[in-house]
């Protein structure tokens, strides 16, 4: 966890004291210490600010200059049910996933170290709405390329009618048709191929058709959770419907089948989210055909992915010279802001 977060969490109240009078908490040590603070701290995290509700008290927030990135996959372990009892399973520690991640000045996320934002939200919400974001994005490139790829076609074979072709041609200048159209054939394909797109286990569900269940008369969840200490998400099999509680040493795969057989999992969105260096998505909303110019200006809109995020997330902000915010009531008197 990342200690400038801890911090801003436990200064602005936004962490509640646990349980200690329960009598199974464990004893804190050394080695559990930091573990039971993050966990202290990350319960309590809050939304703290909305994109609508900060500027009608004051004023304008712009993300469009700033990129997301995602800096770690974070999960701790609190007393489940109310006052530390326990949950209708009888369990006395539930498991909360959460991702750390940065608004970035667009094009530094490889060094992005002033003039951020740093934000926590859970693992559930940042997966669906940064792999909704993937989707899209891939649902757009393969239509544009499947639209190169039999432009090329049919002017290889005469085919093609030339004045379409030359007023689209900008369309495929960044695009190499014989990649993206095996790509998008893949994607399209996937059940017949034998792959099952891990985006659809984001939320825990109940594996219907897994091989153990039955014989040992567990009924066994899949779902999210951090991998690589941190670095990486991926789908785990659970022993609750809560997904929190790990069946250790035990593979999805091995749980999926369809009406082919066994299946496999295809991480092609989720792991779009959690890039080493690079940028998830920049914030600035893109225009929808950037080849047509009707002479007007438009404002910069942010793109729906980064409100999302933001209007769900705790804040940390000030310390890092986040700028985003400009504040009305700096006013110059000529209708110019700055920043707090």
């Amino acid at each position: 966890m990342k200690l400038s977060l801890i911090s801003f969490l436990a200064l602005t109240g936004y962490a509640t004291a646990a349980t200690s009078s329960n009598p199974f908490a464990p004893k804190v040590s050394a080695n559990n210490a930091e573990s039971a603070y993050t966990a202290k701290l990350v319960r309590g995290a809050k939304v703290m600010r909305s994109l609508e509700g900060q500027q009608q008290e004051d004023g304008e927030i712009d993300l469009t200059n700033y990129s997301i990135k995602f800096e770690k996959c974070q999960f701790v372990k609190e007393f489940a049910g109310e006052e530390g009892g326990g949950g209708e399973d009888g369990n006395f520690l539930q498991t909360k996933r959460f991702v750390i991640f940065r608004l970035c000045p667009n094009n530094s996320c490889k060094s992005c170290n002033y003039d951020f934002g740093e934000y926590l939200i859970d693992l559930e919400t940042y997966l669906q709405a940064t792999t909704e974001f993937v989707e899209e994005k891939q649902e757009a490139m393969c239509e544009t390329c499947n639209e190169c790829y039999e432009m090329a076609y049919n002017q290889n074979n005469g085919d093609g009618n030339e004045d379409e072709e030359n007023e689209d041609a900008y369309k495929c200048q960044n695009y190499d048709t014989s990649s993206c159209y095996e790509e998008c054939q893949n994607i399209e394909n996937m059940e017949d191929n034998g792959y099952l797109d891990a985006s659809e286990f984001i939320e825990c569900q109940a594996l219907e058709n897994n091989n153990n269940n039955g014989d040992d008369g567990v009924q066994y969840y899949a779902g999210a959770m951090c991998a690589s200490s941190g670095s990486r998400i991926k789908i785990g099999v659970f022993t609750d419907e809560e997904c929190s509680t790990l069946a250790e040493n035990m593979d999805v795969e091995s749980m999926l089948y369809g009406d082919n057989g066994a299946m496999k999992l295809s991480y092609h969105k989720i792991k779009s989210v959690f890039p080493e260096s690079d940028c998830v998505a920049s914030c600035l909303q893109e225009a929808e055909d950037d080849n047509q110019d009707d002479g007007n200006q438009q404002a910069a809109e942010t793109a729906e992915i980064c409100q999302t995020l933001y209007e769900a997330a705790g804040k940390c902000e000030s310390i890092h010279g986040f700028s985003a915010m400009k504040y009305y009531n700096n006013n110059d008197g000529n209708g110019a802001y700055y920043n707090q």
